[in-house]
């Protein structure tokens, strides 16, 4: 069929309004009141997720060509999204325990511990564990999708190799790590980044769209624990998981270790 002949497309048809709205299915009876915010809140939570996975391949690509004006637009667009997020957490805590309590044990095992975009988010800004990959049954989307940010660079072997394209002398052992394991402190590239910033203002600014990241996603983190905590406490959390003693281990860990270590240095 051509594209004349086709119907056109309405805001409904466009953006399936009638299948969007058939997704928010509560399990409780009656339903209970507050489980139709959960659910609406966690599905948008997981297409801001999709979102950002978009915009950080983006910026990666943006890298690799060398763009640096717009990496650096790509970045403020994700922290304002992750700004958008942070405070969707404040409609979450109009949720007291006990409306929580009321539908809570009807999620069976579901856990937002199980969101594997948020995993391939973790992924991508260097957090991989192969732990998280296996939750993630043989074959299915979710597991092939990890195992593909698993194996792939992270956004800051990304930006070490456009730094290196900008005549800066990262060392190659650097640029030929082992993109599985984890971002670690340098001496030798915090030598580089304090450079950086002492003579080249369009790449130090580019390093602290890195550090409002890195502070975004720790903002995250940070809220979405405290958020936990008030809505149950120190109840082991669904899915097997701990519940906020969990989330609480994860807060406070620097995603771009290095950008930290030279502000003193500055």
């Amino acid at each position: 069929m051509s594209d004349e002949t086709q119907a056109a497309a309405t805001y409904a048809s466009y953006l399936k309004i009638d299948e969007l709205l058939s997704l928010q299915q509560p399990r409780s009876k009656g339903p209970e009141h507050d489980e139709t915010l959960f659910i609406v809140i966690h599905q948008v939570y997981e297409l801001w997720f999709k979102e950002l996975l978009h915009e950080l391949d983006r910026v990666i690509q943006l890298l690799e060509a060398d763009d640096t004006h717009r990496s650096q637009h790509t970045l403020k667009r994700i922290l304002t999204i992750l700004k958008v997020m942070v405070s969707q957490l404040d409609i979450l805590e109009t949720m007291t325990p006990l409306e929580f309590l009321s539908f809570r044990e009807r999620l069976d095992a579901a856990s937002g511990f199980q969101s594997d975009q948020f995993r391939q988010i973790e992924f991508l800004l260097g957090v991989k564990s192969e732990q998280a990959l296996r939750r993630f049954p043989d074959g299915s989307r979710a597991r092939a999708a990890l195992e593909h940010r698993y194996q792939a660079q992270t956004l800051w072997d990304a930006f070490l190799h456009y730094l290196s394209r900008e005549h800066y002398d990262v060392p190659s052992a650097f640029l030929a790590r082992d993109v599985i394991g984890p971002v670690e402190p340098s001496p030798e590239i915090q030598r580089i980044l304090v450079d950086v910033y002492r003579r080249d203002p369009k790449n130090a600014e580019l390093c602290e769209r890195f550090v409002d990241l890195d502070e975004g996603i720790q903002e995250w983190r940070y809220r979405h624990v405290k958020m936990v905590e008030r809505t149950i406490g120190t109840r082991s959390g669904t899915g097997g998981s701990s519940g906020a003693a969990y989330l609480r281990e994860t807060t406070g860990r620097p995603l771009f270790p290095d950008l930290w270590e030279i502000r003193a240095q500055l």
